[in-house]
């Protein structure tokens, strides 16, 4: 942010230095419309999370892009995956799914291509979560795409989460993967607008 800021400022002098009769008069427009874009990108709105401790909430903002049996899952069984396409748009401050402790964590290093494409949860930079809740296993995946150079995790193996709880974020475009075992009731369908430590995207059933 203050890089942009400090950005805008210079190409504002340097209009006014160098401009004739108004022709460099773009540069501190075309500075002021980045900056406006940075600051859309990293808001951080707050967020009430539904109560219910059986409830699997969103960990992204963003599009419902694949719901279906999970494909290299981290639980045993594999269970369902959810894919979530977060758009430069989109708030991309990740939250916690659900009430748990993280007894895994990876950083994987990859590449950067859409994050739209079947194989780019397992070849784009990624980090893999796992969490052990009351009720079973859940995982989740930060997916780095086209745009995304950049993923933050904040939390190590063994911290213990709150559902809605902010864990880190993913800059400029990218995909969040979610794995659920089949005690979970899913709740959205394709195309649905989710958002991040608000929208169930499942629930724990009893058995």
């Amino acid at each position: 942010m203050v890089g942009s800021g400090a950005l805008v400022l210079l190409l504002a002098a340097a209009s006014l230095w160098y401009g004739h009769e108004g022709r460099l008069l773009w540069l501190p427009a075309l500075g002021c419309i980045w900056f406006v874009l940075v600051a859309q990108f990293f808001r951080d709105p707050e967020r009430i999370s539904p109560t219910g401790d059986r409830f699997v909430l969103s960990p992204a903002d963003g599009k419902i892009i694949s719901i279906g049996e999970a494909i290299e899952s981290p639980l045993t069984p594999p269970g369902v995956r959810v894919s979530i396409f977060m758009s430069p748009l989109n708030v991309h401050v990740n939250r916690s799914p659900m009430n748990g402790r993280i007894t895994r964590f990876e950083h994987n290093r990859g590449k950067f291509q859409s994050a739209f494409k079947p194989a780019a949860a397992r070849e784009n930079e990624h980090t893999l979560i796992v969490m052990e809740t009351n009720y079973g296993t859940i995982a989740f995946k930060q997916v780095a795409g086209f745009l995304a150079r950049r993923i933050v995790f904040h939390p190590r193996t063994g911290d213990t989460l709150r559902a809605g709880e902010r864990v880190g974020m993913i800059r400029f475009g990218s995909r969040a993967d979610i794995f659920l075992p089949d005690t979970v009731r899913i709740g959205v369908k394709l195309g649905d607008h989710v958002t991040a430590g608000e929208t169930i995207i499942g629930e724990f059933i009893e058995l």
